[in-house]
């Protein structure tokens, strides 16, 4: 089950930086919100992959309901009734606004990666 992949990891390394170059230098109303959040799931899946031996299908499962799982502790607010609010780093990973087309743009995602994944790739399972 546990496998590493460094073809994974490195896509996982590239998709960090480019996160974090969004995060840091674009400041616009498409890119960061959208792009960002599209790329993010890619990234998820390719660090998932990299690590743990598991088919497309079920990383692209996992990875989408954990976006979707963060996407409804922003709509509950979770971050506040934990009392973080104050933390940065809090709200960089949980989030602190739900948005419908953040969930969007994570489902996008996972269909990029699936369809790489048979189109591109060839990838079986």
């Amino acid at each position: 089950m546990f496998q590493f992949n460094r073809n994974y990891f490195a896509l996982t390394i590239l998709l960090f930086v480019m996160e974090i170059a969004i995060g840091l230098y674009v400041h616009d109303n498409f890119i960061r919100p959208y792009f960002g959040d599209f790329l993010v799931v890619i990234l998820l899946y390719c660090f998932l992959k990299s690590f743990v031996k598991v088919s497309v299908w079920v990383a692209a499962a996992l990875v989408l309901l954990f976006s979707f799982a963060i996407e409804s502790a922003q709509y509950l607010n979770l971050v506040e009734k934990l009392g973080l609010q104050h933390s940065k780093i809090a709200k960089v990973v949980l989030g602190n606004s739900f948005a419908w087309m953040d969930l969007l743009a994570y489902t996008l995602g996972i269909l990029a990666v699936i369809s790489m994944e048979k189109i591109l790739f060839k990838t079986k399972d």
